[in-house]
């Protein structure tokens, strides 16, 4: 136990590292003035706002091509665990997504000490609960703050996320349904007792079955008391029922039959506004981003014959809202 603790540590120094970040405080940016400049220039930019108080990050990564005059889709990238927004640029590889297909893509930072950072999915209970930060406070805020420095089409603003990030996409998606037109959890579950959205949310979901940190499905009697966390299949039919798609799914495989890493998929569709929930499982795949070379081997294999930045960004084109609101 003591030597994969020590592995975790040591990945997540090497990922502080790379993202060019140090151990440290972080100098902050100079405080906003009341009416920030927008953020017409390509590239990469670091912003802060406060919340309850608390400063918070995020880093908001603009298109090449980007056209402040044109409505621009924004994903919402949250991290896992002990990462921070710019690790996650590293662990998703989304900016070269961002470039491609022209979406603003944005990287908040949760709470915690120093770098090694997390999110308040809701999923603790009793104690453990208490004082704890408001995570869907903070991204409303950063949506608010968001669409006064870039032209943001309000029917296309969509969340995915690693691990514990991926618990947030669902908490998102129950709380700020107004806003959040579609979600991609990777490696992630649901952890909230109860969501009723304002709306359909469409979801897919990336999930491999060797994934041993965030399982398929919780050990019978291994999940702490304190928290409360649903499997990727409760989870799934979860969102099936409050979308109203239909229970049986049409199913497909994505991989070729002489691949390493068979992937399938499961779409149940039909749902209101067109909404639809859809599972993509990984029959060998670990916690890890599929497309992206994994940062260490010990959180498992990644599978190489699909992209979830592909696959994601294909879905959220098929789902802005309706309507605005």
């Amino acid at each position: 136990m003591k030597s994969r603790i020590t592995q975790i540590v040591l990945t997540l120094l090497s990922l502080q590292l790379a993202a060019g970040l140090t151990f440290g405080e972080e100098t902050p940016p100079p405080a906003a003035p009341k009416s920030p400049p927008a953020l017409t220039r390509p590239g990469d930019h670091s912003r802060t706002l406060v919340v309850s108080k608390e400063k918070r990050a995020y880093l908001v990564h603009v298109p090449k091509g980007y056209n402040p005059e044109t409505p621009t889709p924004v994903v919402l990238a949250l991290h896992g665990v002990g990462m921070n927004g710019p690790m996650m640029v590293l662990f998703s590889g989304l900016n070269k997504k961002s470039d491609e297909a022209g979406f603003i893509v944005v990287y908040p930072s949760g709470t915690g000490v120093g770098p090694f950072l997390k999110w308040n999915a809701r999923g603790l209970k009793g104690d453990s609960a208490e004082g704890k930060a408001d995570d869907v406070e903070f991204i409303g805020k950063l949506l608010d703050e968001l669409a006064g420095l870039v032209n943001v089409d309000r029917r296309r603003v969509y969340a995915t996320g690693l691990s514990n990030g991926g618990m947030m996409c669902y908490l998102l998606a129950a709380e700020l349904s107004d806003r959040i037109a579609a979600i991609a959890p990777v490696a992630g579950r649901i952890v909230t007792e109860e969501s009723e959205p304002k709306r359909p949310v469409s979801v897919i979901h990336f999930h491999g079955l060797k994934d041993d940190i965030v399982p398929f499905e919780s050990p019978q009697g291994k999940t702490p008391s304190v928290i409360k966390v649903k499997g990727v299949e409760e989870s799934i039919q979860t969102w099936v029922r409050l979308n109203g798609c239909n229970e049986t799914p049409k199913s497909d495989t994505l991989s070729k039959a002489d691949d390493e890493m068979k992937v399938t998929r499961k779409t149940f569709g039909g749902g209101k506004e067109d909404s639809e929930v859809v599972l993509i499982v990984i029959d060998e795949g670990g916690h890890t981003w599929p497309g992206q070379d994994p940062p260490v081997g010990f959180i498992g294999k990644s599978a190489k014959n699909i992209s979830a930045n592909d696959l994601l960004w294909e879905f959220f084109e098929k789902h802005p809202m309706k309507c605005n609101r």
